[in-house]
């Protein structure tokens, strides 16, 4: 079975998707599609982890939450 990583993606100001890896400081990566962002993120993934020398993530995601703030 294969590890699991927590994904964020958001929306940029050009229109491209955004993905951040929370467990992985600096592992992002952008596409113009979400079927092509998912497949770079995996591939990202695999770099990462390749250059690091380990596929062990010392980090657990635990929640997101949104804050408001002002009025």
């Amino acid at each position: 079975m294969g590890q699991k990583f927590t994904v964020i993606v958001e929306q940029g100001e050009d229109g491209y998707l955004i993905s951040e890896v929370v467990e992985l400081p600096g592992c992002h990566t952008q596409a113009k599609t979400y079927e092509k962002l998912i497949e770079r993120t995996k591939e990202a993934i695999s770099l990462y982890l390749e250059a690091q020398g380990t596929s062990e993530v010392k980090s657990k995601f635990l929640g997101l939450q949104q804050v408001e703030i002002g009025a």
